[in-house]
C-alpha cells in the first residue's frame, strides 16, 4: 500500500535479518498472487491487480533477503484467479485459465524475476488447472510445474501445506506426500508430526509412487539451493535508519478515496456517532465491550476506543457485532439522531479455513438503511478492501493495513493528524 521499492526492500531486508538470526535460511515470501477480485485467503496479502507494480515490489523485498543472507519463496506458484474460488484449506479449488494466460498474466512476475536472478524458489498452490491437467492440482501437477520450468527455472519448488482439503481429501494424507515431489516439488511442506511424515514419504518410496530418478532430481535442487546459501555473507546488523524505514509501512500506507473536493478527514470536535465494528460476540447490547478477548490480534476494539475518545472528545463510540443483533441495530440507528454524522469503522480478517471475506448481510443491511438517510460521511476499514463493494457509495473511504500501529494511524488520518500516503492496490467498487 505504500507502493515503495525503497521500503519493499527494506521489509524484505529486516525480515531476513530477523528470521536469519532465529536459525532460518529459507523464508516463503513474497506474495506474487495478482487478485482481479475477493480471492480467498490471498487477497489480504496480495501486492494488488497490477502485474508490473507487483513484479517490482517482490523484486525490491527479495533484494532486500538476499541482502539479509536469505533465499526467498514466491507463492502460490501458478497465482491462479477467477471468480468463485474455494478457499483450498476447504476443498479443492479449480481455476478455467490456460497455459497462454498464465504466461501473459499470473506468472508475469515470476518470469520477471527469474530474468532479474531473483527467483530462488516457488511454493505450489492446490488449485485444479483442468485446461492444463485435468486431474492434479498445481501442487501435484508435472504439468503445470513443467511451465514455471520450461521457462529456464531451476530453483526449488515447494508444496504449500499438504494438510489442506484440497489435496489430502482427494489423495489422502500419505499418497499426497510422495505424489508431491514424484510430480515436480522438491520439497513437500508436511503438516503432521514428523514420524507419520516421514514414513508417508517412505511408503511413497518403497511403492514406487516416488521413483529413484525423480527423488535424485530433487535431491539436487535442494543441495544447490543449500551451495547458494553458503555464498551470502556474515548476518548483517540493521540500523536504526533501516528499522525507522521499516516502522513506515504501516504508516504511510494509509489510502483515502474521497469525493471530489472533499477532505478526508473529520472535525475532531464534532459531534460524530462512530460505530465500531468489532468480532462476534465482542459488543453487548448496549453498545460497549462486552469481554476483553482481542488483545492477541492486530484489531484491537479496547484500544481503539481508546483512541477515539481521546481524539473525538464529542463524539460517541458505539460498538457493534460483525453480525449485529436487532438490538445493537435499534441503538445505532436511534442513537445516531442526536449526532451529525455517523462515522464506520469496519475490519475483515484474513484467515484460512474462512472462505471469502466478506461483511456479514446484517451488517449490509444497517449500513445500507444509514445511507438511505445520508447519515454516513465516512468509513474507516481495516483489511481487505473489496468486501467494501457490497455497499452503497460514502464519501470518505480510508484504507488500513492490517498491524496495530496501521489501524492506530488510520485514525489519525480520520482525525486530520497524519497525511493518508498510500496508494489503492485495488480498483473497488462501491455500489
Amino acid at each position: 500500500m505504500t507502493d515503495s521499492e525503497e521500503l519493499a526492500y527494506i521489509f524484505g531486508k529486516v525480515t531476513g535479518v530477523r528470521a536469519r538470526k532465529a536459525g532460518y535460511n529459507v523464508v516463503c515470501n513474497p506474495v506474487v498472487d495478482i487478485c482481479l477480485g475477493n480471492c480467498p485467503t490471498s487477497t489480504m496479502r496480495s501486492m494488488g491487480s497490477n502485474k508490473e507494480r507487483i513484479a517490482r515490489l517482490a523484486a525490491a523485498e527479495i533484494r532486500g533477503m538476499h541482502d539479509a543472507g536469505i533465499l526467498s519463496i514466491c507463492k502460490h506458484y501458478p497465482s491462479a484467479h477467477g471468480d468463485g474460488l474455494m478457499d483450498s484449506h476447504m476443498a479443492e479449488s479449480l481455476s478455467m485459465e490456460n497455459r497462454e494466460e498464465l504466461l501473459e498474466c499470473n506468472l508475469y512476475a515470476y518470469l520477471e524475476l527469474l530474468k532479474e536472478e531473483l527467483l530462488d524458489g516457488i511454493m505450489t498452490g492446490h488449485c485444479r488447472l483442468p485446461s492444463i491437467d485435468p486431474e492434479n492440482p498445481a501442487s501435484l501437477s508435472e504439468k503445470v510445474i513443467g511451465i514455471i520450468r520450461e521457462q529456464g527455472f531451476e530453483g526449488i519448488a515447494i508444496t504449500d501445506a499438504l494438510n489442506m482439503m484440497g489435496v489430502v481429501a482427494k489423495y489422502g494424507k500419505v499418497e499426497c506426500n510422495g505424489l508431491a515431489v514424484q510430480n515436480g516439488n522438491d520439497l513437500a511442506l508436511t503438516w503432521n508430526e514428523n514420524e507419520f511424515c516421514y514414513n508417508a514419504m517412505l511408503s511413497c518410496y518403497e511403492r514406487g509412487v516416488l521413483t529413484e530418478d525423480k527423488l535424485d532430481i530433487h535431491v539436487k535442487r535442494v543441495l544447490d539451493a543449500q551451495h547458494k546459501l553458503t555464498l551470502f555473507g556474515e548476518c548483517p546488523e540493521l540500523t536504526e535508519k533501516e528499522i525507522e524505514l521499516y516502522n513506515k509501512i504501516n504508516t504511510d500506507g494509509i489510502c483515502a478515496i474521497t469525493d471530489e473536493g472533499l477532505e478526508c478527514s473529520i472535525d475532531k470536535n464534532g459531534k460524530h456517532f462512530i460505530a465500531l465494528q468489532v468480532p462476534v460476540g465482542g459488543a453487548g447490547a448496549d453498545g460497549k465491550i462486552s469481554e476483553d478477548t482481542f488483545t492477541t490480534t492486530w484489531y484491537k476494539p479496547q484500544e481503539i476506543i481508546k483512541q477515539l475518545e481521546e481524539t473525538f472528545p464529542n463524539s460517541r463510540i458505539y460498538a457493534m457485532d460483525e453480525f449485529p443483533s436487532s438490538t445493537q441495530n435499534h441503538g445505532l440507528l436511534n442513537g445516531c439522531l442526536d449526532y451529525d454524522d455517523v462515522i464506520i469503522i469496519s475490519f475483515i480478517y484474513g484467515k484460512p479455513y474462512q472462505g471469502v471475506e466478506e461483511f456479514s448481510s446484517r451488517f449490509v443491511t444497517v449500513v445500507r438503511a444509514l445511507q438511505i438517510t445520508n447519515r454516513i460521511s465516512a468509513i474507516l476499514h481495516c483489511g481487505n478492501p473489496y468486501p467494501l463493494e457490497a455497499l452503497d457509495h460514502i464519501p470518505r473511504i480510508i484504507m488500513s493495513g492490517v498491524s496495530a500501529k496501521a489501524v492506530e494511524t488510520g485514525i489519525k488520518v480520520l482525525a486530520g493528524d497524519y497525511p493518508a500516503k498510500g496508494k489503492m492496490i485495488y480498483d473497488i467498487k462501491l455500489k
